[in-house]
């Protein structure tokens, strides 16, 4: 403790960067955000593959966009994120799902979502059934 080689507050307290416990009502409202952005890009690529199709069946451009069946997209991955089960949107998500996520070690099996590394750029939707 004592001498040259004395412990400096940032040594002695252990992680520097601290990472709080719960997320603030800012981090919520801007996860809140992101999920609704990726909802709005899923809705344009699904608008986008719509329109092409009726196009290549001959339907004008005004008259795919106004039509009230749309095609579905032949790509499967595309496909599969129109899926509520696969794919929620955020109006569909319960909050636990929002701001948590699966965590087999974790005591609830349950952990912030904000504590998962790169979250802001994953898109964790979906858990567990029953967690």
């Amino acid at each position: 403790m004592f001498g040259p080689f004395k412990a400096t507050n940032a040594l002695f307290g252990g992680l520097l960067w601290k990472v709080p416990w719960r997320m603030s009502s800012h981090q919520k409202q801007r996860v809140r955000d992101r999920l609704r952005d990726v909802d709005g890009v899923v809705k344009q690529i699904n608008l986008g593959l719509h329109v092409q199709r009726c196009e290549t069946k001959d339907i004008q451009y005004d008259e795919a966009i106004n039509a009230r069946k749309m095609f579905k997209p032949r790509v499967k991955s595309l496909r599969l994120l129109n899926k509520p089960s696969v794919f929620p949107r955020e109006s569909q998500m319960s909050s636990k799902d929002k701001y948590s996520v699966f965590d087999k070690k974790a005591r609830g099996y349950r952990k912030g979502i904000h504590k998962v590394p790169k979250w802001t750029k994953l898109s964790l939707r979906t858990n567990p059934r029953f967690f």
